[in-house]
């Protein structure tokens, strides 16, 4: 499947989720002052005016719905919405930057959004219009460059296990917790009547890229330098992409199935009886099955399985930035500051299953009383961000293509991670 494709079915089934190139230095997390620039500070006074909001079809269907109270609360403001197809979202919104007919507030992915974090295309954070520490770290550090930030999260999502819990059962197993238990549980769980312990997609993209790029987080490495140079021809790169590799060289996944499309299904019928995947399959799966209640009874959830350095996963989600050419930057960020309440992320949540951003909402009852969302919640505490320069994607592609060469038995590991460090380095980061 293309990769526009793929994100978008991602983008608009998630539910929950779901032109240039700047020069960008690292990012780093500081203290309230220093993280949101030197911006004013937004007072208390009523919004007004009119305030243009883009954002991608998906999560923000519902927003005009949910900032019902802002509006309400500040009568003399009028909001208007544009919502773009998913597959066309970042090329409309770059051109109308560049042309300088952009909207005062975009929305953006906080796991693709580093071409746009620059002063010349958004304003910084005003200092105090939020608490940088609310929020899961690795969404917040995703908005900062140069300790200053960007970008204000929105809502979040990482990737956890989740797995046919009936079958692990009948096996007498229980979830994984590190690599070497990995291959294992799924054989259990093929001996308990699953085709395929595992839904793995081999098709080479920037999505499983991310994934190795993950593993390799677990196997201890870093991606960039301190000097903010690729480092991915490494021992955890290596062991990254031989540990993916393990799963289709030991016949718990298949080489040719299931396609993104085809996980849920495959999972409910028991072609497969393990997801590495993000939350918004929980509220899928009764729909998949035709049957209410399948879930509760078939499916549990676990954080990602440990490397020699942990389980971290990735974090990603959505966010909101207000332009620098914004002609209502004042409204533009109370807007914002609204939308980044624990009480509007939890609204967001009711009407959309968007998962929280801010840590705090999570403790609501309409979240904290979903059991199989537990596993997310620990994981968004262990994430990281992908690496905050513009030459990312490109990289992560590569990483995705010379991954399925590994699995497929046509590259090693070792080549592989020499293909993708050259690769990197013809490109460079893009930094300052």
């Amino acid at each position: 499947m293309p990769n526009l494709t793929r994100r978008g079915a991602l983008r608009l089934t998630a539910g929950m989720a779901l032109g240039f190139a700047l020069p960008l230095a690292g990012c780093g997390r500081n203290d309230d002052s220093a993280a949101t620039g030197s911006a004013e500070r937004v007072d208390d006074s009523p919004a007004k005016g009119t305030v243009t909001v883009w954002a991608a079809q998906g999560d923000a269907d519902v927003l005009d719905k949910v900032i019902k109270p802002f509006k309400t609360a500040n009568p003399d403001v009028t909001v208007k919405f544009t919502l773009i197809p998913n597959a066309d979202y970042y090329t409309k919104l770059q051109s109308a930057v560049a042309a300088g007919k952009g909207p005062d507030i975009a929305q953006f992915f906080p796991e693709s959004q580093a071409q746009f974090l620059d002063p010349s295309i958004l304003q910084p954070v005003p200092g105090g219009l939020v608490d940088p520490n609310s929020f899961f770290k690795s969404l917040w550090d995703a908005g900062v460059v140069d300790d200053v930030a960007y970008t204000v999260p929105w809502y979040a999502y990482t990737y956890a296990l989740v797995y046919r819990s009936d079958l692990a059962k009948k096996a007498g197993v229980e979830a994984p917790s590190t690599w070497d238990e990995m291959v294992p549980f799924f054989k259990a769980l093929q001996s308990a009547g699953a085709e395929h312990g595992l839904a793995a997609d081999i098709g080479w993209d920037i999505f499983n890229g991310q994934d190795v790029a993950m593993y390799a987080w677990q196997a201890g490495g870093s991606l960039l330098s301190s000097g903010g140079k690729w480092t991915v021809d490494t021992p955890a790169m290596i062991d990254a992409l031989e540990y993916n590799a393990s799963f289709f060289t030991s016949g718990v996944a298949d080489t040719a199935t299931p396609t993104f499309l085809d996980a849920q299904p495959y999972f409910v019928s028991g072609k497969t009886a393990t997801m590495i995947t993000g939350p918004w399959v929980v509220g899928q799966l009764d729909t998949a099955a035709k049957k209410d209640g399948w879930t509760a009874s078939h499916v549990a959830t676990a954080p990602l399985p440990a490397g020699s350095s942990g389980s971290v996963s990735f974090s990603a989600g959505g966010s909101w930035g207000v332009l620098a050419d914004s002609g209502n930057a004042d409204a533009s960020w109370k807007l914002v500051r609204h939308i980044a309440q624990p009480s509007t992320q939890i609204a967001q949540y009711k009407a959309y299953s968007s998962l929280p951003a801010v840590v705090s909402a999570w403790d609501d009852s309409a979240i904290k009383g979903q059991p199989l969302l537990d596993a997310f919640l620990t994981q968004l505490k262990n994430t990281r961000t992908f690496p905050q320069v513009s030459t990312w994607q490109q990289v992560a592609t590569r990483i995705g293509k010379e991954m399925e060469a590994v699995a497929r038995g046509t590259s090693t590991a070792e080549k592989a991670a020499a293909d993708i460090q050259s690769y990197a380095d013809s490109l460079g980061t893009g930094a300052k």
